[in-house]
């Protein structure tokens, strides 16, 4: 049975949020919840955050957790989780869970392993969650993804993907009614080999445009099958995600 890992980059030097990673939640650092989220997984063998602070990997290790260093010079959170499985033993599936994801399930995270250890033809694993707000499908922030009827990614983007011509021709239709169009989350279980390739690999054109690194996996013709899943977690990218994430944390506390 392949083997699975998680690794959890984290850089000090975020251009909407310096620091993050360290910022308090509940009293807590970010980066600690998702450490926590992450080790409950039941498939993965092994957590780990790949960081290039000093901070955050005493932060991390102070909390009894493993961390790796890794160069400063990374343009994507891919590539730093590639750096990191390279200083690892050689686990066959490794899940690339982001560190501003402080509410990441286990659950979650064995969904995509088991997608992958069951099926052959797959390279990646990701979630996806039913967009029910056209507020959402507006949101240039909120990337969305178009998939088959087996639920294989065709493509991801910022723009509202697919165009339902019903529903900007003010005919009557509702996502709530029966959601086709879906919100991408960014987590993703790559097997060893792709990550590898994917990361080694130029920026695509189309990586490039829409600013988005899981195109670049498309790009190179890498399956990515996509997981439905309802729970919508919530990521910190700004100060104001941080207030709306203390928000949920208090009211579940």
């Amino acid at each position: 049975m392949p083997e699975a890992a998680v690794i959890i980059p984290a850089r000090f030097a975020s251009t909407r949020f310096p620091g993050k990673p360290l910022a308090l939640l509940g009293g807590k650092p970010i980066i600690i919840h998702a450490v926590e989220g992450a080790s409950t997984s039941r498939l993965a063998r092994r957590v780990i955050v790949a960081t290039d602070d000093s901070r955050i990997y005493d932060a991390v290790t102070s909390a009894g957790f493993d961390a790796v260093m890794t160069a400063n010079t990374h343009e994507s959170g891919t590539d730093r989780v590639a750096e990191a499985a390279g200083q690892i033993p050689p686990y066959d599936i490794i899940v690339n869970v982001q560190g501003d994801e402080p509410f990441i399930r286990g659950e979650l995270i064995d969904e995509l392993i088991g997608i992958l250890r069951i099926n052959d033809s797959a390279d990646i694993a990701t979630p996806a969650v039913a967009i029910r707000d056209v507020n959402d499908l507006l949101d240039p922030n909120v990337v969305k993804v178009a998939m088959t009827e087996n639920r294989q990614a065709l493509y991801f983007s910022r723009a509202p993907i697919p165009y339902h011509r019903d529903l900007w021709s003010g005919k009557e239709f509702s996502l709530s009614a029966g959601a086709v169009c879906y919100r991408h989350v960014g987590i993703y279980a790559y097997r060893r080999e792709a990550l590898m390739a994917i990361s080694r690999a130029p920026v695509s054109s189309l990586e490039r445009i829409e600013k988005l690194e899981q195109l670049r996996a498309l790009s190179l013709g890498y399956r990515i099958m996509v997981a439905e899943t309802s729970e919508s977690s919530i990521g910190v990218d700004t100060p104001d995600d941080l207030l709306k994430a203390e928000k949920w944390l208090n009211s579940y506390s």
